[in-house]
C-alpha cells in the first residue's frame, strides 16, 4: 500500500501494524468492504487509482522482513509482537495498545487517499510506526513487468528512511548505458557510498528497459547518468520529465544535456589529464588535477543563462568549462553535468606515466571534496555518519603458557571488580561479554577467552603465524572499535613483569591521535596499534630516546620492502615520524610517549599507516598495485594483520642492533628509505636562508648545512619540516 495513504502532514507512513477488533468493527469493515465491492463493480476506473502502480509482497512476507529498530527498541517490538499474537485472548488488550509499549511516541492516524469510509475507523483498525529498515531494501529487479506472482520486491519504496522534504524517497539510481556494466555500476556505487551516509540512501542500478517502463519518476532523489554514449530521444525526454518533477540529476562524462547548453568534443583533451579550477559556493576556489573525458561545455548560454552556472573551468588558454550548474521546470529540477572524471578511482584509470598516477593520487582528497560539493548542491547530506558504537577488548596472545602467565599476572592485580584502573581508563577482566554491559571511553570491558570470535578485518592466525619475536607483542589487546589504543595500556605498562610484550590493536578508532595535539583518521583498512616496550636508562638506546619514533618508522617501511618482490615499492621515511609514498604523500606516522621509572623508561609507540584503504589520499595496496600495472608483475595485496606483525617483528631486530652497535649499527637501513638525501630548504621563513640536509645526530634530530655557518642539529619537538614547500618552520613564533 506503500504510496497510497496519507498521514498528517503529509507524511508517509512505513510500516502497518495490525490490531484485533472488536465484533462491532469488523462489522463495519465487512460494510465498508462490500460498498467498495459495489463501486468497483459499478465504475472499474474509480478503483484503478488504489491499484498498486508497484507490485507489493504478501503481508506475511512484508512483516516477517522488518527487523527490530537499531539501537534498541527491540524488546518494545517484541512485547507488542506477541501481545499481537495473544489478540484472540484479549480483545480489550489488543484493542487499546498504549504509545509507552510500542516505543515510537505519537501516533498519526492513516486513511486510503480515496476512500472515505475508512476515515470512520482511523482511530480502530490502522497504527502508524515511524521505523523502517534500509537493511532489508531489495535489489532492483531485472524485469519489473511481470505479475504479481512473478515480481515481488518493490524496489524503489519499501521500508526506507524518507529524510528530504520533498517526500521522495531516497533513492540513487545509476544509469551506466544500454549495455549494463556491473564493474561501472559498483564503481560509481563505491564513490557515492563514500561521500554520503550510507544510511540514509540506497542506490540502485537503473537498466534500459526499466527507463520507460519502471515507475521510478516519482521515487528516486537523484539520478546519475555515467555513459558517454548518445542518450535515445525517449530516454532524454524521460529524464526531463524527472528533472520538472523537481528530480536531481548529476552527469559524469556524459552526452546528456538540455536547453542551449551543448556538449563539443575536443579530441586533445581527450582522456588526458588536466589541471582544474572550481568555485565552490563559499566562493573560494579548489584547484586539483583530474583525468578529463575529451569533451566540453559551450557556453552558448544565451536563452538560459539565468539558468546555467558554471562550476569549473581547465586551467588552459580556452578556460574550458567543464562542470556546470542547471535549473529546469518551475519547481527547480537541478541537473549537475561534469566532463571530467570525478567517479575514477586512481586504480581503474590506465595511465601512461609515473607523473600521471602521482598527479592524479595528490588530487584525491580533493576529488573527494569537489564531489561531496556537487552533491550538497544537489540537496544530499554528505554529512559524516555517526561515530561508530564501541566494542569489547578480546585478549590474546601468541603462545599458551604466556596467555596463562598473564591471566595469573591479573588475577592477582585486578581489584574486587575486576578492574584496573588508570588515570585516562578503567578496564574491567572477565571471561566473557555480556550484552547488557555498558561500554564507554572511561570503562571498557576485556574479553579474556576467545570463544568463538572472529573478525572480518583482522585474523588472529596470520598475526600469530607472522609475528617472530622474543618478546614484543606477544600478547595482544584487540578491538574493532575503540577511543584510542594510546588509552588501553596506559594502567598495565608500569606493573607488568619485563618479560610480557603489550601491543593494542584496533580496526577503527573514534579518537585517534596524532603528533602536536591532530587528530588521525582511522578508517578501515588501515593498521592501528600501540606497542609496549621498557628499555633501561642506561643503555645504548636508553640514552637517545628520539631514535624511537626513528626506528618504528623504519620498521614499517621495512616490513613491506623487505618481502622478496616488494624492495621496489616506493615506501620511505621522511623525519622525524612519517611514513611516505616516495617525497609525495603521508601514509603513516609514529607518536611516542615515555615516562621513566627509575631506571627504565617505559614507552607506548602509537603507530597507524594506511594498508589498504585507497581513499581519500593512498595506501601501501596502492603502491603494490601500480607496481604491478607498471612491471607486469603479480605482488599479491598486503593485509593489516600482516604488517602490524612484521612491523613489530622487524622493530624487536632494530632495538637489539642499537643497542648492541649504537646509531651506526641502524642508520645505513635508515637512509637507504629516506626522502631527505640532498634535499635544499630554507630555515625559519620563506625568506630564510637556504640550508641542506645533511642526516641525523647521535640523538636523532636532523642535522642541516647552512652555508658558512657548518651543521646545526633541528630538535623535532620544536619545529615541523613541510616538505611540499621545503620548509623548516618553527611551530612557536
Amino acid at each position: 500500500m506503500e504510496d497510497r495513504l496519507q498521514m498528517d502532514n503529509g507524511m508517509v507512513p512505513n510500516k502497518i501494524v495490525s490490531v484485533h477488533l472488536q465484533e462491532s468493527a469488523l462489522k463495519k469493515l465487512e460494510q465498508v468492504a462490500s460498498a467498495v465491492e459495489e463501486k468497483k463493480s459499478a465504475n472499474g476506473t474509480e478503483m484503478e487509482e488504489l491499484t498498486p502502480a508497484i507490485p507489493l509482497e504478501s503481508t506475511a512476507e512484508y512483516e516477517s522482513d522488518v527487523a527490530d529498530p537499531p539501537g534498541g527498541g527491540g524488546e518494545g517490538m517484541q512485547a507488542e509482537r506477541s501481545k499481537l499474537e495473544r489478540g484472540h485472548e484479549s480483545q480489550d488488550e489488543s484493542n487499546n495498545l498504549p504509545d509507552k509499549e510500542t516505543g515510537f511516541g505519537e501516533h498519526h492516524h492513516l486513511h486510503l487517499s480515496s476512500c472515505h469510509e475508512c476515515l470512520q475507523l482511523e482511530s480502530s483498525t490502522i497504527e502508524s510506526v515511524r521505523f523502517a529498515s534500509a537493511e532489508n531494501i531489495p535489489e532492483l529487479p531485472d524485469d519489473c513487468s511481470g505479475s504479481l506472482e512473478e515480481v515481488t520486491d518493490d524496489f524503489l519504496a519499501r521500508d526506507i528512511k524518507r529524510i528530504n522534504l520533498s517526500g521522495k524517497p531516497p533513492n540513487i539510481l545509476v544509469y551506466v548505458g544500454s549495455d549494463y556494466m556491473k564493474t561501472k555500476f559498483e564503481q560509481i556505487e563505491s564513490i557515492l557510498k563514500e561521500c554520503i551516509d550510507p544510511d540514509n540512501y540506497v542506490i540502485y542500478p537503473l537498466l534500459e528497459k526499466q527507463i520507460l517502463k519502471v515507475p521510478w519518476l516519482d521515487n528516486s532523489l537523484l539520478l546519475v547518468i555515467a555513459t558517454e554514449e548518445p542518450i535515445s530521444e525517449d530516454n532524454h525526454k524521460q529524464f526531463l520529465t524527472f528533472l520538472s518533477k523537481g528530480g536531481k540529476i548529476l552527469g559524469l562524462s556524459t552526452s546528456f544535456t538540455f536547453g542551449s547548453i551543448k556538449v563539443k568534443s575536443k579530441n586533445e583533451l581527450n582522456k588526458t589529464i588536466h589541471e582544474l579550477v572550481v568555485f565552490k559556493a563559499d566562493n573560494t576556489e579548489v584547484k586539483l588535477n583530474l583525468l578529463t573525458s575529451g569533451s566540453v561545455f559551450e557556453e552558448d548560454v544565451q536563452e538560459d543563462i539565468k539558468k546555467a552556472r558554471p562550476l569549473s573551468r581547465l586551467n588552459n588558454p580556452d578556460k574550458d568549462i567543464v562542470i556546470i550548474h542547471l535549473t529546469y521546470g518551475d519547481i527547480r529540477g537541478e541537473a549537475i553535468l561534469c566532463q571530467v572524471h570525478l567517479e575514477l578511482d586512481i586504480s581503474s584509470v590506465a595511465l601512461q606515466t609515473q607523473q600521471d598516477f602521482n598527479s592524479l593520487k595528490m588530487s584525491n582528497a580533493k576529488r573527494y571534496e569537489v564531489l561531496k560539493e556537487i552533491l550538497t548542491l544537489l540537496g544530499l547530506s554528505c554529512e559524516l555518519s555517526e561515530v561508530p558504537s564501541l566494542t569489547p577488548i578480546y585478549l590474546f596472545s601468541h603462545e599458551k603458557e604466556i596467555h596463562a602467565s598473564f591471566l595469573k599476572w591479573l588475577h592477582q592485580n585486578v581489584d574486587a571488580e575486576g578492574l584496573i584502573k588508570s588515570s585516562k581508563m578503567s578496564l574491567k577482566f572477565m571471561p566473557f561479554y555480556k550484552p547488557e554491559m555498558e561500554i564507554t571511553p572511561c570503562r571498557m570491558p576485556v574479553i579474556t577467552e576467545l570463544g568463538d570470535f572472529s573478525s572480518e578485518h583482522f585474523s588472529v592466525e596470520t598475526y600469530r603465524h607472522n609475528l617472530q619475536t622474543k618478546k614484543l607483542g606477544k600478547i595482544v589487546l584487540f578491538a574493532e572499535v575503540t577511543s584510542t589504543t594510546m588509552n588501553l595500556l596506559d594502567g598495565l605498562i608500569f606493573k607488568l613483569p619485563k618479560e610480557m610484550g603489550l601491543i593494542a590493536i584496533a580496526v577503527r578508532q573514534t579518537q585517534g591521535k596524532g603528533r602536536g595535539g591532530n587528530v588521525w583518521l582511522s578508517p578501515v583498512g588501515c593498521a592501528l596499534a600501540t606497542l609496549h616496550i621498557s628499555i633501561p636508562l642506561d643503555s645504548q638506546l636508553g640514552q637517545r630516546i628520539p631514535f624511537i619514533q626513528h626506528l618504528m618508522s623504519v620498521a614499517v617501511v621495512d616490513s613491506v620492502r623487505s618481502i622478496p618482490g616488494y624492495q621496489d615499492i616506493d615506501l620511505r621515511v621522511k623525519w622525524p615520524n612519517d611514513i611516505y609514498y616516495s617525497d609525495l604523500m603521508k601514509l603513516g606516522g609514529v607518536l611516542v610517549t615515555s615516562t621513566l621509572t627509575g631506571k627504565t623508561f617505559h614507552i607506548l609507540i602509537g603507530f597507524g599507516f594506511n594498508v589498504n584503504n585507497s581513499n581519500p589520499t593512498i595506501c601501501i595496496n596502492d603502491l603494490i598495485k601500480e607496481h604491478n600495472k607498471k612491471y607486469g608483475t603479480k605482488l599479491k595485496c598486503l593485509t593489516t594483520d600482516y604488517l602490524i606483525a612484521k612491523s613489530v617483528t622487524v622493530l624487536e631486530r632494530l632495538i637489539d642492533t642499537f643497542q648492541e652497535k649504537g646509531p651506526n649499527g641502524v642508520l645505513p637501513l635508515y637512509y637507504k628509505y629516506w626522502v631527505h638525501s640532498g634535499k635544499q630548504v630554507r630555515l625559519q621563513s620563506e625568506e630564510g636562508p637556504i640550508a641542506w640536509i645533511v642526516g641525523i645526530d647521535d640523538c636523532g634530530f636532523l642535522q642541516v648545512h647552512e652555508e658558512g655557518k657548518g651543521v646545526e642539529s633541528v630538535h623535532p619537538d620544536g619545529n615541523s619540516f613541510d616538505m611540499l614547500r621545503n620548509l623548516i618552520i618553527p611551530k612557536q613564533q
